[in-house]
């Protein structure tokens, strides 16, 4: 009885491996470990569209701080002119605030990009969203000191 369930286990067990092997599926890990993408020109022509959407992404960010102040200042001026009681919280203004939105998205969505092109283990890649991110914070950081760098 117990050789029966010892051998109905064991091709239970080699049946399930098989299927899990056999599945289509390259399992292995070490893929993105090298250095080499197949063609050396994909890979600096890569490199170059990360490191100019990284100095993007800074510049975005310094524009989005230029767009904030200019917005408080507007929408404390609305608030100043208008006969309502003064509030904490300024008005909702769809020019300013849909704007305020899609800009935070486009924010979010490039960061995300930039971790998936990190997750392929690239040194390129990851080399060259540093060295983008640090000339574009060169470049642009002085137009939004108050806003905290989400990176």
């Amino acid at each position: 009885m117990h050789s029966l369930a010892l051998l109905s286990l064991i091709v239970t067990f080699s049946f399930t491996c098989t299927l899990a092997h056999d599945n289509g599926m390259d399992m292995n890990m070490d893929q993105g470990m090298s250095m080499s993408m197949g063609n050396m020109g994909a890979m600096v022509g890569t490199c170059i569209g990360l490191f100019m959407l990284a100095v993007a992404e800074r510049w975005l960010s310094a524009m989005r701080a230029v767009m904030e102040a200019h917005w408080r200042t507007r929408a404390q001026i609305r608030v100043a002119t208008s006969d309502k009681p003064s509030r904490r919280v300024p008005p909702f203004i769809l020019s300013y605030d849909v704007p305020r939105g899609i800009m935070r998205m486009t924010l979010a969505s490039i960061g995300f990009l930039f971790m998936l092109a990190v997750m392929t283990f690239q040194l390129g890649f990851i080399f060259s969203i540093v060295i983008g991110l640090g000339v574009g914070e060169t470049l642009f950081g002085r137009y939004s000191p108050h806003l905290e760098h989400p990176h």
